[in-house]
Order: structure tokens, then sequence, then C-alpha cells
């Protein structure tokens, strides 16, 4: 089942292209929609909830045209804007309430169905107060309530941890995930934090300056690499462990990459290494022993989603995450 589709779909505006020729499949589960701000993606969310037309090309959302169907999409899509768009003079409760009586359904069942989804979203304890004095990470909750809170077959989720702490934003992604494993509806999220995608999402599509670089599963963007993260801690006779292990590595013929990563505090840095067989985690457990240091990890390194970018486009999403 395709629950969203585009065929060379375009939005021009008079000094930029938002969209070009972008042609995509999305199917059930949870899927990452990736790029820098300016990528295209609220763009795309707009054309499919039937909100702004597109230049050209086509798109269908529940296989329902974009173009001639936009209410009876939006009747069976939950949208959560990026922006902050709540009014702050009702409590959550009052405003799931009218958005739910908005989607349709009757005053009993929207208050019931208003105190179960504040309730999935954690925010049961403070529904009757005004959203004025909630916090970021609260007003995020209220938005992905009324987003769910008419039991949609597709939410569309625009950059939802904005603002967060990474423990909000932690919370915020366990969230997202259930909305699909608890209640099996599908989530399209935005997001140019890449991390997030990668631990989220069954499957990512790439954007960039409004055109497609990449889609598919999320394992086949994180499918392991040939080479090898070795994090040590110093010793007494080494009180650099890291540049003590790197020479001795060199010396038994292992290449060794020119960059390290940070490692964990007191663990020095990560030396890199390519692994040539069985016989090279030999040669590192080895080394590590005869030097007396302690190994923190040994581990295949996994592709990211960042590798899928152009470098100045990688470096403009580094930048902002």
């Amino acid at each position: 089942m395709t629950v969203i589709a585009t065929e060379s779909l375009s939005k021009r505006f008079p000094r930029v292209t938002a969209l070009d020729r972008l042609s995509l499949d999305i199917g059930p589960g949870v899927t990452g929609l990736v790029g820098a701000n300016g990528a295209g993606k609220s763009t795309l969310i707009k054309i499919l909830l039937g909100l702004s037309p597109a230049t050209e090309g086509r798109a269908a959302v529940l296989g329902l045209d974009v173009a001639t169907d936009g209410a009876r999409i939006r009747e069976q899509v939950g949208y959560m804007p990026e922006h902050d768009c709540l009014p702050p003079d009702v409590s959550a409760t009052e405003f799931v309430v009218h958005m739910a009586r908005m989607s349709g359904l009757p005053p009993t069942a929207a208050r019931e169905r208003t105190a179960d989804t504040l309730r999935h979203v954690g925010l049961y304890e403070e529904r009757y107060r005004p959203i004025g004095g909630y916090s970021t990470g609260m007003k995020q909750r209220v938005k992905l309530a009324q987003a769910l809170v008419h039991d949609p077959k597709l939410v569309l989720l625009d950059e939802p941890t904005n603002g967060l702490d990474p423990v909000g934003r932690d919370e915020m992604l366990g969230l997202i995930r259930r909305v699909h494993t608890d209640f099996g509806i599908s989530v399209l999220v935005t997001s140019h934090l890449l991390g997030e995608l990668e631990r989220t999402c069954d499957h990512v599509v790439v954007v960039d300056g409004g055109t497609l670089l990449r889609s598919s599963s999320t394992k086949e963007f994180t499918q392991t690499t040939t080479t090898l993260a070795v994090e040590v801690t110093d010793s007494d006779a080494h009180p650099d462990g890291t540049a003590a292990l790197r020479a001795a590595l060199t010396a038994a013929g292992l290449k060794l990459h020119d960059r390290t990563e940070d490692g964990l505090p007191g663990a020095g840095h990560v030396l890199l290494l390519e692994a040539s067989g069985e016989e090279t985690y030999d040669t590192v457990r080895d080394a590590v022993a005869d030097l007396g240091l302690g190994l923190v990890r040994m581990e295949q390194r996994r592709h990211h989603i960042a590798e899928v970018f152009r470098p100045e486009a990688a470096k403009a999403m580094e930048v902002q995450a």
C-alpha cells in the first residue's frame, strides 16, 4: 500500500523553486523527511494537505488526489505544524476538544477522545491549565494531541522536536514511534536533525534544494562498513593511550584513518581503522592488552544519513544541529 505518492511534483515561487520534479512512493510505517532548512519539506506538506497548489506534477495521499480531494484528505490526516500556533488563554482540553469537533466528532466522543489522547502524550494531569503557561515541550505535546484526536490514518509532523532539550527530544521521538506501533497510524515526520530520524524511522527520504537525493529504508542507510572504531582508556605507563595504540597498530601493519572522533570523558579519542578480517580484531585486542590499556569499545562503524548529502549541505545541517 502506498500512503503518499508524488510524480514530478514541482512548486515554484517568483524567486525560488521549493520543489523540483519530486517523485516519491511512501508506504506505511514511520517515514522521515530530512533536509536542511529551505529544502522544501514544509512546502511538500502543505501540498499534500491540499493547502497549496503545485506548479506542476501530481500527488496523492491515501489514494486521494491532492488537487481535487483536499477536504477528504484532511478528514483522514492529522497535521502538527512547525510553528507555535496555540491559543494561550484556553486549556489543552478545551483546545483539543475543539479540534476534535472540527474534525466531525460529536461532543461526547470528542471529550472521550481528548482525554485518551492527552493521556497518551503525557499531558493528562495538566490538561485543564491554560496553554499560555505551558513549557515548549508541553506545547509540542498539545500540537501532537490535536493531530491524533480524530484517529487519522496518517499524521504529518513538521519539525516536532523544535525547541526541545535532549531529554524532551527523546521523549517526543518515543511518542512518535508509539503513534505507529500502538495505534497503527502511519507517520511522516520532518527534521533537519539526522540522528533523530536514524533512531525513529523505518524509511528515510532525503531532499536538498527541492530535489530527491535518496529514498530507502533506514537499515539500508545505516548498514555496517569495513571501518572499525576503537576507544581505550589511558594507563600509568601510557598517559596518552590513544597515541600509544595508534603507534602499535601502525607498526603491526594495520591501516588507520587520519581522523579521530571524540570519545567518552577520560577515554581520549576514537581510532578508526580498516578491518580486513577477523585477524584485525585479534591484533587490536593483543595490542591493547600488551600496552595495559582499558578497552572501552571495539565495533564496526555504520553509515550515517549525513553521508548522502553533498559536503556543503551536510556542513549546513551540522551547523543547524
